[in-house]
């Protein structure tokens, strides 16, 4: 017990009277959040995009060079781990091309196309959960494919597929803990690089597992609210 109080005695001295929390919160927690939101974002564009074009008609030679183009960018992204993906962009393929946008940019960048991977395959199982007299009828109001699938289709899939979207935000929240491979800072960098101090890393791991613990709550009740509200506007046509 006597052991257990000197950690935390240790943890706190260096977390709130040295000021550490600041660090955690005004550079971890923000870069943290910032690569999975904005990674989310990235990858609902894309993933919409890699859907629309997988679940389009193949009678034409482009779209099936773009569906095999697609195939092999989710192969890529779902095949390898994040971390490799980070690693061969930061220290392999942007030196190769001269290219120098930073770690974080370079984390975003990464995590937005990993996740647009993943959401295209959420998407399209969204989209082919629609009923398909909704395709038919947006075409036979002279829409385009395209058109009819951004303004009638997509939408409704969204509303189908929010829970899992849900769980990709929180899966890419849970994922930047390995950003610090590319010297990028986040929540687990500014726990370790207290543990450093003195070489104690019992509390300030424990106190980091509560962050991501919050941060996973608050997530998954922005999903339900937000669920709950589709739910009435639904209601309330």
């Amino acid at each position: 017990m006597d052991n257990l109080l000197y950690k935390w005695q240790l943890f706190w001295h260096e977390f709130a009277e040295n000021g550490a929390w600041k660090r955690v919160l005004g550079e971890g927690l923000v870069n943290t959040l910032m690569i999975a939101v904005i990674g989310l974002l990235m990858g609902i564009v894309i993933g919409t995009l890699i859907a629309s074009v997988r679940v389009m008609p193949k009678y034409k030679l482009l779209p099936r060079i773009l569906d095999k183009i697609c195939g092999v960018y989710v192969g890529f992204f779902r095949g390898t781990p994040i971390v490799v993906q980070l690693l061969i962009a930061y220290y392999v393929l942007f030196p190769l091309c001269g290219i120098s946008i930073g770690s974080l940019n370079t984390c975003i960048l990464v995590f937005g196309l990993n996740s647009g991977a993943y959401v295209s395959e959420i998407m399209r199982s969204g989209i082919q959960s629609v009923d398909i007299g909704q395709m038919e009828a947006g075409r036979a109001l002279g829409m385009s494919f395209a058109s009819t699938m951004m303004r009638i289709v997509v939408p409704q899939a969204v509303k189908n597929i929010l829970p899992t979207l849900g769980n990709e935000l929180i899966a890419l929240v849970k994922e930047t803990s390995v950003v610090s491979f590319v010297a990028a800072v986040d929540i687990y960098k500014t726990f370790t690089d207290i543990g450093n101090v003195r070489y104690e890393y019992l509390m300030p791991y424990l106190f980091m597992a509560i962050i991501y613990i919050v941060l996973v709550a608050i997530i998954s009740l922005g999903v339900k609210l937000l669920e709950r509200s589709l739910r009435k506007s639904d209601r309330s046509r």
